[in-house]
């Protein structure tokens, strides 16, 4: 967000932009992908439970890297993006001094519609929902000092952790009663349930049967908004500290702080995941005591440490000359975020779905890192290639349209 030559707010010019943080979207992006291909395959909400049991083989070996490298970790990372563009945007609000509360919300509940028709119209695991309701309680943190946000960040994020080992406790204490057994086995079956319907509506229903199923996943799906949005809002939190600190923008300013993530953070959050996998390789639905909620707070911390971990080794790597050149080509990708996720999920959806080519649960688990990697090779591509002639994403543009409530200019100038 900029001021324009009449004082009034507009999006932001591709030569302000924040090149670090266009390139870790682009990186995020493939982590999404590789993350999101297992839902994309297979029915949504039978990904992220942990390790497939029915695998063997170099599947099984695949999905044990994804699962400890990979899953959860981006989300996370996405989050703590969001939380720097909010600052990114506050902060060129008060240095254009023009009001920023308005244009805030209604970028927000843009975005908002976004995720309700992807989530509905598209695929089930949307994120964007989660993002633009966790978005809107970001205002009332603007006023605060910067160094607040941090440690706000962090009790957000560990506040639902902490809830879940005392739920894990409980469950623990009265395993084995008729009332507890009963109501987790009847957990266990909903759930089941629920992954059998979306086994049939999107491996061989009409589109109109996916979306119906789709309706009822994203009901499921936003009742755990109480927990999951409490970490996606300690992320915004921290990701704007990130800016507002100036550590995004001057690395070099902030050595301790990146080594620190570099060589503490990223082997602690690899060590507390495999901790995870040792205590519960995969999350049993009708299961729930001490030793799960242990291996699932062990997958949290090691989460945020691992997207903290990641996020300081690019950073690293973006002041190296040698990576450098190669890390630029992900910031158009990045420039792109929003259109080139939906993108993921349309190719996908189309490719896997019964309604479309119908490669549902056909495509090896061994397979998928491959097919996210050439997926998103392409969209790096088209990315370059959009951008070279157009100031934003297709999408992009539509969301700052609406935002600013007049159409944005979209073709670069001549020269």
């Amino acid at each position: 967000m900029t001021a324009t030559n009449t004082g009034s707010l507009a999006p932001i010019a591709a030569a302000e932009r924040v090149e670090a943080m266009d390139v870790l979207r682009g990186f995020a992006l493939l982590g999404i992908l590789l993350m999101n291909l297992e839902g994309f395959v297979g029915p949504v909400m039978a990904s992220g439970t942990g390790l497939d049991p029915r695998l063997t083989g170099i599947d099984r070996t695949v999905d044990l890297l994804v699962y400890v490298l990979v899953q959860g970790k981006f989300y996370t990372l996405f989050s703590l993006l969001f939380g720097m563009g909010f600052a990114v945007m506050s902060q060129r609000a008060e240095q254009a001094n023009r009001p920023f509360a308005g244009v805030y919300w209604r970028r927000g509940l843009v975005l908002l519609a976004f995720g309700v028709i992807h989530a509905l119209f598209i695929w089930a695991g949307d994120v964007l929902m989660m993002y633009a309701l966790c978005s809107f309680l970001l205002l009332a943190f603007r006023p605060l000092p910067t160094r607040w946000f941090v440690w706000l960040g962090l009790a957000a994020y560990v506040m639902p952790i902490g809830f879940m080992l005392l739920m894990g406790a409980m469950g623990s204490l009265l395993a084995g009663t008729e009332g507890w057994d009963k109501a987790m086995a009847q957990i266990g079956v909903q759930m089941q349930t629920l992954i059998d319907s979306e086994r049939t509506a999107y491996g061989s229903g009409t589109y109109a049967e996916a979306t119906w199923q789709r309706l009822k996943s994203t009901g499921m799906a936003l009742s755990n908004i109480t927990m999951f949005g409490f970490i996606v809002f300690g992320m915004f939190l921290i990701g704007a500290w990130f800016v507002r600190s100036g550590a995004i923008a001057r690395p070099r300013d902030f050595p301790r702080l990146y080594a620190a993530l570099r060589w503490v953070a990223l082997p602690l959050g690899l060590l507390a995941m495999l901790g995870s996998v040792a205590l519960a390789p995969t999350m049993d639905f009708a299961t729930f005591n001490l030793r799960v909620s242990s291996a699932f707070t062990l997958q949290m911390m090691a989460n945020l440490l691992m997207c903290l971990g990641y996020a300081a080794w690019v950073m690293r790597a973006l002041g190296s000359p040698a990576w450098q050149r190669p890390l630029g080509w992900l910031a158009p990708a990045g420039r792109m975020a929003l259109t080139n996720y939906l993108m993921q999920s349309l190719v996908c959806t189309w490719i896997f779905y019964g309604y479309g080519l119908g490669y549902f649960e056909q495509l090896p688990r061994a397979w998928q890192p491959l097919f996210a990697v050439v997926l998103f090779g392409i969209q790096v591509l088209l990315s370059h290639l959009w951008l070279s002639r157009f100031r934003f994403g297709p999408m992009e543009w539509l969301w700052r349209s609406l935002t600013y409530l007049k159409p944005q200019p979209l073709r670069l100038r001549a020269g």
